[in-house]
């Protein structure tokens, strides 16, 4: 007994050595990590907070600016961004939550997505602007790698091969952008959480606590990016459909892959049916605001065919990129050989979970987008959850 504490004991120890390792390699930069759409959910987040949308959308332009190489620099972008805020004002953009930072019409975007602003309003109230952005991302990236460390040893894996997982999701790109100051790492814990949850539920022994963190999961993610959630959702349920027709074909129980089915795809009709009841951005609005720059050109009478034709620009780049720069084929090349020597019910949970990136980023044929791994981030689950397996013993084939 006290040997199996103190194996116990010391799988905790490495855990905490590999957060505070990833924390003090955070320490190098508070800040610098903003996109251009950071402002807008800062400005979100500081008019939860009870700012005025005047100060919040100052205070966001000072954060985004801060970085600048040196003082006539930064005066330089906060005149530029002000300037266009105004413009923006003076063009409709009077109202809202977010900062007038661009039009109505793109920003309404953003105000449907206030899962982030709100995970941030506890950390700026006590921590401040800078370091409670920053120390948002930190939580948010250290609690992905836990379920994600607690999703590989539900399923089995040794001590040794989860500590494996949780490394590789805080050193691949799910750790970078898990730090950004965006909805992406919100998602990407969301998208642990729901992952840990369909594992448990599929063990057959927590099934409770695996729907809690499922329904959970998702719902969190729809309030942080729904787009993201619904292709999530459709991705594990049409994957755990398959699962349960190929058990009931082998003359095996298709439960309970059958009831995460159910679960999925009733989130799934949910987050469509809430989305519309909003009047949440849609599909079509996505396929608008890249055909027409933001909404700055008048929509196009019949997208489809036009953005289908960017679907084939924007994927011939992205291969052509990806072997230039061949870090993801070559983990994916892994994680497919780790599939096929550990055939294991987490690498069909994985493998749904890289779809749904997949299709992220399908939604988003952007070629302005090809050297960043933020839409897609999702397909590096599958090498997080796969690649330990090798460590582990053989499983049972779902």
């Amino acid at each position: 007994m006290r040997r199996r504490f103190t194996r116990s004991r010391a799988g905790i120890l490495c855990a905490v050595l590999v957060m505070a390792t990833f924390v003090g390699f955070q320490l190098t930069s508070l800040t610098g990590r903003d996109s251009p759409d950071s402002k807008n959910y800062l400005s979100y987040a500081l008019r939860l907070g009870g700012e005025s949308r005047t100060s919040a959308t100052a205070q966001a332009i000072d954060y985004t600016c801060a970085d600048e190489a040196d003082s006539p620099s930064v005066r330089r972008c906060v005149r530029k961004l002000t300037a266009s805020t105004e413009f923006w004002k003076r063009h409709g953009n009077t109202s809202g939550m977010t900062g007038p930072f661009f039009n109505s019409r793109f920003m309404a975007i953003y105000e449907a997505r206030p899962g982030y602003p709100l995970l941030l309003v506890p950390f700026i109230a006590v921590f401040g602007l800078v370091l409670g952005v920053w120390l948002a991302g930190v939580a948010v990236a250290l609690a992905g790698s836990l379920f994600v460390l607690a999703t590989l040893r539900a399923a089995g894996a040794n001590r040794v091969a989860a500590l494996c997982g949780q490394i590789l999701y805080l050193t691949l790109p799910t750790g970078a952008i898990a730090m950004l100051p965006m909805a992406d790492g919100l998602t990407l814990a969301c998208t642990a959480a729901v992952a840990l949850g369909c594992t448990l539920t599929l063990n057959g022994e927590h099934r409770t606590a695996g729907t809690v963190l499922v329904t959970g999961g998702l719902f969190v993610a729809f309030l942080a990016r729904y787009s993201q959630a619904l292709l999530l959702a459709v991705a594990l349920a049409t994957a755990f459909g398959g699962l349960a027709l190929y058990r009931k074909h082998r003359d095996r129980s298709p439960q309970p892959a059958l009831g995460l089915f159910v679960l999925c795809g009733s989130l799934a009709v949910a987050i469509q049916l809430t989305t519309y009841v909003l009047g949440w951005p849609s599909g079509y609005d996505s396929a608008q605001d890249l055909l027409t720059h933001h909404y700055q050109r008048p929509d196009v009478p019949a997208p489809w065919p036009r953005f289908l034709a960017e679907e084939r620009i924007f994927w011939s780049a992205w291969a052509d990129h990806q072997l230039k720069e061949p870090l993801l084929l070559i983990t994916l090349a892994l994680a497919a050989a780790a599939t096929l020597r550990r055939p294991t019910y987490l690498g069909l949970i994985a493998a749904a979970t890289a779809a749904g990136g997949v299709l992220n980023q399908a939604g988003h044929p952007n070629l302005d987008m090809l050297a960043g791994q933020r839409l897609i981030v999702l397909v590096w689950f599958l090498p997080v959850l796969t690649i330990p397996l090798l460590l582990t013993a053989r499983a049972e084939a779902p």
